[in-house]
């Protein structure tokens, strides 16, 4: 893995006016990495086949305002999200039209993940919900939907691949975790229990606070006003009787930001380990002056005590970054494998690992946070990259930036 992502450069770069489609805000790849799909600024999808770099199409209004997200459902159906709080499906078969248009959000949608056994669609917006739409029953008028889960300043959402937990980061430094999830549940205002809202953990940490809980601070996007009393009262007896929580418990966190410990930040990325083993987050602090790079291990395991579990991430990486392009939000991602983090890093990407050998997590966790290893700088913008991913199919990556352009990096021998 070091010496073949070692020898990766530049291969080609894809040179797109900036007057048509403006800044590059997400890239995906179809699951057997046939198609690279471009999310722009102004109202356009973009297509291209990653191997050849060649243009396949350009879906010119693909919305009516920035896209924000795409996602593919399977090797041929994807969805894209968007500012004017629609959500578009479409076909690759059929780019001229839409299979249809959903609506539901009140403002911006930001993300859309998919839960590949039910076929539901679950995505979230700056109005702070997050909405299941049923993909069995869709139609050229779109899918019925309903209202999964609200809370304030939502900034991501994500699941878990084995879809047993819903992660949501927020512009006020929490992240909210949904344990055993069920999505055909709707969880309004005082319909789930919450788990004491705590800050997560560093490995030097656990044996000094692993039986305390923090107190909630003001801005906590929880609904409750008090967690315990809430969380007694949701909580049947045979789940307490038995030490675990039920389902789509509630676990409000404050993630340990180096550096960051008497300071707010804002969770601007948020993505999950292929495995399912930790997450990923990008943060900056609130006067924007620093960013960070930061893994939390997921701690598995029941509680000591139901209404009152430890800690469920732990912090074992992090980096600081470069912090150039304040106000945009970088998208980074992990490898296919989850050996290695792809990361903008002011005019390029730095591909990061957990030690020099690229590997696996599990095998090299610290006892104490460590910083994670710089394997790979590839510098080939001349502006702000905002978003890159890997192919999950080919040793190649892609990156777009705030100009517009898209460079792809892949071995050369």
């Amino acid at each position: 893995m070091t010496n073949l992502y070692g020898s990766i450069h530049p291969a080609d770069s894809v040179y797109l006016s900036t007057r048509t489609h403006g800044a590059v805000f997400n890239l995906e790849y179809s699951p057997d990495g046939s198609v690279l799909t471009v999310a722009c600024e102004q109202t356009e999808v973009l297509l291209f086949d990653p191997i050849s770099s060649k243009h396949i199409k350009t879906l010119s209004e693909a919305h009516e305002d920035c896209v924000n997200n795409i996602r593919f459902l399977d090797n041929r159906l994807f969805a894209t999200c968007s500012d004017d709080t629609t959500i578009a499906l479409w076909d690759l078969r059929k780019l001229n039209t839409k299979v249809c248009t959903l609506h539901g959000h009140t403002s911006w949608v930001k993300n859309i993940e998919y839960d590949t056994n039910t076929r539901l669609l679950v995505t979230s917006g700056f109005d702070g919900n997050v909405i299941i739409w049923d993909t069995n029953r869709c139609t050229e008028d779109g899918c019925p939907h309903k209202k999964f889960f609200h809370t304030r300043f939502l900034m991501r959402m994500r699941l878990t691949p084995d879809c047993s937990k819903m992660l949501i980061s927020t512009s006020s430094g929490y992240l909210l975790i949904l344990h055993d999830l069920d999505l055909t549940k709707s969880l309004e205002v005082g319909s789930y229990p919450i788990l004491r809202a705590r800050r997560t953990t560093s490995s030097s940490d656990l044996t000094t606070s692993s039986s305390s809980s923090g107190p909630r601070v003001s801005g906590s996007p929880c609904h409750h006003n008090d967690s315990n009393s809430s969380s007694e009262k949701h909580m049947s007896r045979a789940s307490q009787r038995e030490g675990v929580s039920p389902r789509n418990s509630l676990e409000v966190l404050t993630p340990e930001v180096p550096g960051e410990r008497d300071r707010g930040n804002c969770i601007t990325s948020l993505q999950l380990h292929p495995k399912g083993w930790a997450t990923l987050l990008r943060c900056s602090s609130n006067t924007d002056d620093q960013e960070w790079t930061c893994v939390y291990e997921f701690q598995e395991g029941a509680p000591v005590r139901p209404v009152s579990p430890r800690c469920s991430l732990r912090l074992t990486h992090y980096i600081e970054e470069a912090n150039v392009g304040r106000g945009y939000i970088k998208e980074l991602c992990f490898s296919p494998d989850g050996r290695m983090i792809s990361s903008p890093h002011g005019y390029g990407i730095r591909l990061l690992g957990f030690d020099k050998q690229c590997s696996e997590l599990i095998d090299c966790l610290p006892k104490e946070a460590s910083p994670l290893r710089v394997i790979r700088s590839l510098y080939s913008h001349n502006d702000v990259v905002l978003t890159t991913k890997f192919s999950p199919t080919h040793c190649q990556i892609a990156s777009g930036c705030l100009s517009g352009r898209v460079s792809l990096y892949q071995p050369k021998f």
